[in-house]
């Protein structure tokens, strides 16, 4: 929502499962699949690996299996000579070209994530110092059951900036829209 919120006229997600929630045309497969020649037809390519491999879920259950495709992701977007970026935790094996977080953007939410941006420049805005905290109710946590599980659903749609969604799965894989505008914005200028 965010790419289409900075001026990109077509959006279109792949995605290994059905997304009901995603707001523009799905392709449904594996996006390591897909071929870079259909990749390169377009501007900028967003890749968002899943993360669960990086988070804190992981050290507290290592012996849970989880998708660790990073590598392969960038091998494959620079197969496609395009633009891209590649989305994940602070933590994950990308560069930190990029690192946002929810206060940047006056967002009830701590989401830091980093960006690995090919193709373009993105200037790294002041990280603006945590006026609060989750524990005190300032913030909400949108990932895996919100920190302690009680934060409503409207709290996570608002603290993310995403109103459309009203699964709390869709809403923890989510990026906020605020920061892949800020990016799209950034290349929409340079090109």
């Amino acid at each position: 929502m965010g790419l289409k919120q900075a001026g990109f006229d077509t959006v279109i997600g792949v995605s290994w499962t059905p997304e009901p929630e995603y707001p523009f045309r799905l392709i449904v497969e594996d996006a390591l699949k897909v071929n870079p020649v259909f990749l390169s037809s377009f501007d900028l390519i967003w890749a968002s690996p899943p993360c669960q491999a990086y988070t804190w879920s992981a050290k507290r259950w290592p012996d849970v299996k989880r998708n660790d495709i990073v590598k392969e992701t960038r091998e494959l977007l620079l197969l496609t000579g395009k633009p891209f970026v590649i989305e994940n935790v602070p933590v994950a094996p990308i560069r930190k070209d990029l690192v946002l977080c929810g206060e940047m953007f006056g967002l009830k939410v701590i989401r830091h994530r980093a960006f690995e941006i090919h193709g373009f420049e993105v200037p790294q805005p002041k990280h603006v110092k945590h006026r609060g905290a989750v524990k005190d109710g300032y913030y909400v946590t949108v990932a895996g059951h919100g920190g302690n599980g009680r934060a409503s659903l409207q709290s996570w749609q608002e603290g993310m900036g995403i109103d459309w969604m009203k699964d709390k799965h869709n809403l923890a894989e989510a990026v906020p829209p605020a920061y892949a505008k800020y990016i799209g914005e950034q290349f929409l200028c340079q090109r």
